[in-house]
């Protein structure tokens, strides 16, 4: 039983930063690609960030480019998102989601395991 529990959500105020962390547990962490996807109140699911299993390929939305950083620490078993510059169209449930293999894919449906998310809250 694969288990992702996120944490680091809450309230800022625009132009502020939070750092989300994902703690895995219940499988080899370091041969599963993991990302970050998103999910507005009245909007569908959508992808934020992804990183293969050695940390070499990331991938990100436009809309975070330069903003957020997602990182992982295998021995940690843990991962990260690192976002500066929040504004109020950031504001969401985060999910820490994992794949059964160490390619990156930006398709949610692709992902086999998903933690139960944290909000992040930004005020203008």
């Amino acid at each position: 039983q694969v288990r992702l529990v996120e944490s680091g959500g809450g309230l800022v105020q625009a132009g502020g930063s939070l750092k989300l962390s994902c703690a895995a547990s219940g499988r080899p962490f370091s041969g599963s690609a993991m990302g970050w996807f998103r999910q507005a109140p009245g909007k569908e699911r959508e992808f934020v960030a992804a990183i293969s299993c050695s940390v070499i390929d990331t991938y990100y939305t436009d809309s975070v480019k330069g903003r957020f950083t997602i990182s992982r620490n295998n021995a940690k078993i843990s991962l990260y998102l690192e976002m500066n510059s929040l504004n109020p169209e950031d504001t969401a449930v985060y999910f820490c989601a994992g794949r059964q293999v160490p390619v990156v894919s930006m398709n949610g449906y692709e992902y086999n395991y998903w933690g139960q998310g944290t909000q992040v809250t930004v005020s203008s």
